[in-house]
């Protein structure tokens, strides 16, 4: 079954996938928990004046299937760094039941140099060994900042970061390893990062990029296409977005409007319970 979603510019036809997502599977379950952790952060958000907007696979799914891709399996949000510290002085004191901002400040064994706004309850295991060690690992949402950069400069941040943090996660002495963190955290932001942006100043056509040590290094954004700020639905809720939707995902993703294959499919999802639950593996 073929349908066309209109939204603003755009006129998009893709094929009706819902059955990775049925209503009652437990990826489904696990969306509107994240759906609902998207609310509660743009409630903090909007009280404490950030600019922010969905971005990545969110705002993919939010223009391509008004909502969810129905195989995503997590959320991701921008923001400029300014308003990424700002943000991040609240959540490190957040109290709350239900959530949790997940960084290095609150929580040792989480040495990215983005945080996660995720559930306190309902663990779910990732792909990703380092996170068997996380205080708390619910559902929630990547958040991320852009700054300004060259490929060069993040492709070298990527590279040298993720090769320090990634033998770490391979230490079972919680001591040991916390202690390794702090360390490679130190070479991080007091040489690495000061370093690379040095060589990102290196920039004459204004390009913001996730920021260093995130690992994305390819995607670049400028502010034209950000600013100002418009809204979108994603599963009926209306969240910001960048003002050129179309020509941010296309930096990101090429022609976004193509869906992938079932193999990419696979390898984009972080949860392996999810995937059993579509593919039985």
């Amino acid at each position: 079954m073929e349908e066309t979603v209109r939204h603003a510019c755009y006129a998009i036809t893709y094929f009706d996938m819902r059955e990775y997502n049925p209503e009652g599977s437990a990826l489904r379950r696990d969306q509107k928990e994240m759906l609902k952790a998207l609310v509660a952060f743009a409630e903090i958000c909007e009280k404490h004046d950030i600019k922010w907007w969905i971005c990545s696979g969110t705002l993919l799914g939010a223009a391509r299937h008004k909502g969810f891709i129905p195989w995503d399996d997590d959320m991701d949000v921008n923001m400029f760094e300014d308003d990424f510290r700002k943000l991040e002085k609240v959540l490190v004191e957040l109290d709350s039941e239900e959530y949790f901002y997940q960084c290095i400040k609150t929580d040792p064994d989480h040495i990215n140099v983005f945080g996660k706004f995720r559930k306190k309850k309902d663990p779910v295991m990732s792909t990703d060994a380092r996170s068997q060690y996380f205080k708390y690992q619910g559902v929630g949402l990547d958040v991320f900042y852009i700054e300004k950069s060259n490929r060069f400069a993040s492709h070298m941040a990527k590279f040298f970061y993720l090769n320090m943090i990634n033998p770490t996660q391979y230490i079972k002495r919680a001591s040991v390893r916390h202690f390794a963190n702090k360390v490679v955290q130190f070479i991080n932001f007091y040489l690495l990062i000061p370093f690379c942006r040095l060589v990102g100043m290196i920039n004459p056509k204004g390009q913001y990029r996730i920021s260093y040590g995130a690992g994305f290094y390819k995607s670049c954004f400028y502010e034209k296409d950000i600013f100002p700020l418009s809204k979108m639905e994603f599963e009926g809720i209306e969240f910001p977005v960048p003002a050129n939707v179309d020509s941010y995902l296309t930096n990101i993703y090429g022609d976004w409007r193509k869906l992938p294959s079932e193999e990419k499919i696979r390898k984009s999802m972080h949860y392996p319970l999810y995937v059993k639950e579509i593919f039985g593996e």
